[in-house]
């Protein structure tokens, strides 16, 4: 099914109010495939049905489904990879030596702040309890993942995965110790599920009641923004995190002209920003 050029406008307005995700013409086949399934589930005969269903339904449900279906989801366990080696072997130890010099402080708070299906809150608590071992225990540790996607934060918060999504970047000595069998999916253990909690935030909405943090990921998503969406959605991030707080973006980003409140880092040719103080 083909979209219209005014049909797109209609729904790409639509989309940009509830999400942030700007669409121009140049996306109209990605409205197509992504959206032609909702279509013949609902019945529609055509994209100006599908929008004049969604825009007359009080019940705000079938936005939720659109955006559903728009929102990319595109994850895995250790995505990209470098985000982690940064994780383990610099922000986390630097963080930890941080944490012994203020005794009365063993609070780590980390925010996957487009956590997807959850893999990446995941893969940061494994790379926590693989660093810390038997001394996790000393720490109060609490892992936010949030996303847009209701049925994202469903799956994230079940910790269920198919055999497809464990084969995406998740090691097997890390898929003994952390997942046990449920009939043809994976279980994340209780250990790893203890330490996150998942919620629905949109980021272009404010951060109420999510608190501060020590470390925030926020990769791959700014990058369907607007520039002055970005510019808000950044300087919103730094208060957010605590002094000295760490900011981890996509290997393909760049804060360049974004936000002047973050200082460049780099380690092993792998760049995090630092908020300043």
């Amino acid at each position: 099914m083909k979209i219209s050029p005014r049909e797109l406008q209609l729904i790409a307005a639509l989309v940009y109010k509830q999400s942030g995700i700007v669409l121009d013409q140049s996306k109209a086949y990605l409205l197509e495939s992504r959206l032609t399934p909702l279509i013949t589930e609902l019945g529609c005969g055509s994209f100006q049905d599908l929008y004049n269903r969604v825009t007359q339904d009080r019940t705000k449900a079938l936005i939720n489904q659109l955006i559903d279906a728009m929102s990319t989801n595109e994850t895995s366990f250790f995505r990209d990879t470098k985000p982690f080696d940064l994780l383990k072997f610099k922000i986390l130890p630097d963080l930890f030596d941080r944490l012994e010099k203020a005794p009365l402080s063993k609070n780590i708070n980390i925010w996957s702040s487009a956590s997807s299906t959850g893999q990446e809150a995941y893969s940061i608590a494994i790379c926590l309890h693989e660093l810390l071992r038997t001394n996790i225990a000393k720490y109060r540790i609490k892992i936010v993942g949030t996303d847009i996607s209701d049925s994202a934060i469903v799956q994230c918060s079940r910790g269920n995965y198919s055999q497809f999504e464990i084969g995406r970047g998740m090691p097997q000595t890390s898929l003994k110790k952390y997942f046990f069998q449920n009939k043809t999916n994976w279980q994340v253990k209780d250990e790893l599920r203890a330490m996150a909690f998942f919620r629905k935030q949109n980021l272009m909405q404010p951060f109420t009641g999510l608190g501060k943090f020590d470390i925030i990921f926020c990769r791959n998503v700014a990058i369907y923004f607007s520039m002055e969406d970005r510019k808000s959605l950044f300087n919103r991030i730094a208060a957010q995190l605590n002094p000295g707080g760490i900011l981890v973006i996509g290997s393909t980003e760049s804060l360049y002209g974004v936000s002047d409140l973050f200082e460049r880092r780099e380690y092993h040719q792998s760049a995090f920003y630092q908020v300043k103080q």
